[in-house]
Parts: structure tokens; C-alpha cells; sequence
């Protein structure tokens, strides 16, 4: 299937100069939303998967599905105040300011094999922080899955060490 068929591009959104993919048209027609998930589980389903780690809130409908196709756990990372529980949290740099994302300190136990899923790979500040959550649970990180990445803004470089698979290379 070609994926890039189901996203949607929007010009100049959320401000001049970036072109904004909407995977909610992907996510609107079962049948490819299925399908993408079913391409990204044959991807990384070789991996030794415990977990799959996702960061709000479409890490959340990449993420979680592929860990119900998978069999595996999926574990939510949140923006700071968002978790009941007790957290670990890591600040990153936005390009106006900085955020903090968290995970639940029991989250990822020693020694468990994980997966980050979202929906794009960018720049990979949201991502090079959630490898670094889970890294300072003791979880290793087998890898990096994504319906999309921009290739031309090298997002892949920050995540040190980490395998990624996509869908759309854009």
C-alpha cells in the first residue's frame, strides 16, 4: 500500500515554511490504519520486544495498537504533571523554550527490551527523550518505529545508537 495516499498535507501549518502531515486521515480509514500497523508490527517483530513506549498523544494510537498486535505492554509517556503515579522526567528544548516529558518510575523494569512508537520522526527532540527516560529506568531501547520521518531534518541522528523503521520516508 502507499501509505503517503492516506496523509494528508497541510501547507503552512503551524506556521509558514512547514508542511504539516495529518495522519488522521490514515487514522480514519480502517482498513489502512490496519494495514500501517500490520507494516510497522513486520518490521520490528524480529526484535525482542517487552514493551512499547509511546509519548502523547499520537505516540498513543501508533503505539498502542502495535503493542496489541505484538502481544506485548505498552507504557504511556506523558507531558510533566499528567501522570498519577510517582515519575522520572526529562527536560528537551523545544524551538521556543523547553517541555518535560515523564514515565512512571515502574514503568520499565532492568533489563527490558523497548520500542518507541510515534507517528512522525522530525527533528527527534521528543524522541532522544523518551530513549532517555527509558534508558534511565535500565530499559534498553531496541528501537525507534514511525509512520512517518523527515529525513531532510536528520532526526535520526539524536537518538544515539537506535535503530529506526518507518513507513513514509518524506
Amino acid at each position: 500500500m502507499d501509505f503517503n495516499q492516506h496523509i494528508r498535507v497541510i501547507p503552512d501549518f503551524p506556521k509558514p515554511g512547514i508542511s504539516f502531515k495529518d495522519i488522521t486521515t490514515l487514522l480514519g480509514n480502517g482498513p489502512a490504519y490496519r494495514e500501517a500497523i500490520d507494516a510497522l508490527k513486520k518490521q520490528v517483530e524480529h526484535l525482542k520486544i517487552d514493551l512499547i513506549a509511546g509519548p502523547e498523544a499520537r505516540g498513543f494510537v501508533v503505539g498502542a495498537p502495535l503493542a496489541y498486535a505484538l502481544g506485548v505492554g505498552f507504557v504511556p509517556i506523558r507531558k510533566s504533571g499528567k501522570l498519577p503515579y510517582k515519575t522520572v522526567e526529562v527536560e528537551y528544548e523545544l524551538e521556543y523554550g523547553t517541555d518535560r516529558l515523564a514515565m512512571h518510575i515502574d514503568a520499565v523494569q532492568p533489563g527490558q527490551n523497548v520500542l518507541i512508537a510515534d507517528d512522525l520522526l522530525a527533528t527527534g527532540g521528543t524522541i532522544a527523550t523518551a530513549v532517555s527516560l527509558v534508558r534511565q529506568l535500565g530499559g534498553n531501547v531496541v528501537g525507534a518505529a514511525f509512520l512517518i520521518e523527515l529525513e531532510e531534518l536528520n532526526g535520526r541522528s539524536r537518538l544515539d545508537n537506535v535503530d529506526v523503521f518507518n513507513l513514509i520516508q518524506g
